[in-house]
């Protein structure tokens, strides 16, 4: 299976983050960044899917140059692809053109079974992203999933769980499919460190 999962780099949760009065988006310089926290549940998914069910896990982000370094971590927990997708006009990008970028990404690693994102981030809380590429890339999208039940990779199906305001709900489809996971649905592991040596080198290719 390829497995895509889409990640991003967001100001750390407990500082003070400031609105840009010209630009009305976020300062960023001289806040401390970190990966999206339901992101690294994407990621875990997509690692276990891999040793499950086979396959590669191919990791992308859309951001600025610094970006790279939620990719190095990515990549330190087990991801075989990291890619970073940046250009001066992303800048201030609404879930529209993010999700329309991540999507031409998405097309472009091609060949994909399944993308796997966070259920929404936490500098927008929209949850938009992860549907807005279902619908770019014309593939079902399940959202809030707190457990994948099972993958069929021969006859291209998935069924997963999904968390509801009053219950949960099984729900299956064709791969390939996008899902948005939640953070019940597992326990990300940390970076052995084998894996931060091995990022620290990696030149990351952008896109």
């Amino acid at each position: 299976m390829k497995i895509v999962v889409c990640i991003k780099q967001v100001p750390d949760t407990e500082a003070t983050v400031e609105i840009d009065p010209e630009t009305k988006t976020l300062k960023r310089e001289g806040v401390e960044s970190i990966t999206n926290p339901f992101d690294e549940f994407a990621v875990e998914e997509g690692l276990l899917t891999k040793e499950k069910y086979g396959g590669e896990v191919h990791v992308l982000t859309m951001g600025p140059p610094q970006a790279k370094d939620v990719l190095k971590n990515a990549y330190a927990v087990g991801a075989d692809y990291v890619y970073l997708i940046s250009d001066r006009a992303f800048a201030g990008a609404d879930t529209w053109a993010t999700a329309y970028t991540l999507a031409g990404a998405i097309k472009k690693i091609g060949d994909f079974d399944l993308v796997i994102c966070g259920m929404e981030a936490t500098d927008g809380n929209t949850a938009q992203v992860g549907p807005g590429i279902a619908t770019q890339l014309n593939i079902p999208q399940l959202t809030y999933v707190d457990k994948v039940t099972e993958i069929d990779p021969e006859n291209k199906k998935i069924k997963v769980e999904r968390l509801l305001e009053n219950g949960k709900e099984i729900v299956e489809a064709k791969l390939p499919a996008l899902i948005t996971v939640v953070k019940d649905i597992n326990e990300p592991r940390l970076p052995s460190l084998f894996g931060i040596k091995k990022a620290a080198k990696l030149d990351i290719p952008t896109w």
